[in-house]
Parts: C-alpha cells; structure tokens; sequence
C-alpha cells in the first residue's frame, strides 16, 4: 500500500487548497492512501527555537513525511509566490540540516494548487522547484493540476463540486502514485 502525506499551505479553515487536499483524499486510487498532516501548530522558524529543540508538532511531522512514500504539497500562491507559512513548515522540516536527507532526500514530492485567479497556482508550484531541488527532493512532473477561478469549483463548504476538476485530481493522483511505485 502506497501512503502519502498531504500538507496544506493555508491555515484558513475553508480555504481551497484545504478543500484541494480533503478532495484529494477521497480521489486517490486504489491500494494507496492520504494522511492530511498539518502545519497550523508551527512556529515561526527561528535558530534560537530550534536550538531549545525541535518543537513537538515540527518533530512529528518530520516523521510521518520520513515514513511516507510520497509528499502531496497543495500550495496556494501569495502574491505570484510561495506564501510564507508553507515555507516556513518547509523549512522548519529541513531543520535541523543533517536531517534533510532522512525527510526529503529522493523524496517523491507532487505539487498540486487552487487559485480563485486566472492561473491556478503556477508561478507557486514554479517557485517551490529550486527548494525541492535544494532539499533533494523527488519532485514528479509527470503531471500539472491548477484549479484556477477555485469559488467556482468548491461550494460554500468546501466540497469540490466541479466533475472535470475531480477527474484530472484523480488522473493526476493515479500518476503520482505509479511514479512513487515504479
């Protein structure tokens, strides 16, 4: 059984890329799974924390994307960018730095967003390249899923409701899953 873990980049309750994930969840294949892991408990990241110690929900965290077979980062864009909480979580995981190579190194890594703008999450899922590069990462671009104009594929709970976005999610799960089982 292949298991990945899905890591949100919006803290926002109703946000879309946490309906992304919750979405995603429910459209994986058969004989794989999604954990939602969560990084709304992270500090900011700062060395003098980190040299008090790994901060509890960081350090578990860290092991569930270790002992995971694949990483599903659902990335929303601030800004034509990376938001700063994701990257923060990010970098909190690669810390300490001799820890890198157990959580990411040869990672399998797929980067998936929605937009309620034009153009989905492109220049985020662009932006987070050289970061995966940097941490060793796996990253699969095998496939592309941008969920642009998101208030038009969620309802007002979350629930994806758009069948065109809900296929291509599965399609592109079903992808990343084979890559990660090659």
């Amino acid at each position: 059984m292949t298991h990945i873990i899905g890591l949100s980049g919006s803290l926002r309750r109703h946000s879309y890329n946490g309906s992304l994930l919750r979405a995603a969840v429910e459209a994986m294949p058969e004989g794989a799974t999604l954990e939602i892991g969560s990084i709304a408990e992270f500090p900011l990241y700062n060395g003098d924390v980190e040299a008090e110690g790994i901060p509890t929900a960081v350090a578990a965290l860290k092991d569930k994307v270790a002992a995971a077979d694949g990483l599903l980062l659902v990335t929303p864009e601030y800004n034509n960018g990376i938001p700063g909480v994701f990257k923060n979580a990010i970098d909190w995981l690669s810390r300490p730095s001799s820890d890198i190579r157990r959580i990411f190194g040869g990672k399998p890594v797929a980067l998936i967003g929605a937009s309620p703008g034009n153009f989905g999450t492109i220049l985020s899922q662009a932006a987070w390249l050289p970061v995966l590069r940097t941490l060793g990462a796996d990253h699969w671009a095998g496939g592309r899923l941008l969920v642009p104009h998101a208030g038009q594929a969620f309802d007002n709970e979350g629930n994806l409701t758009d069948e065109v976005v809900r296929e291509r999610l599965g399609a592109y799960l079903a992808g990343f899953v084979t890559h990660i089982s090659g």
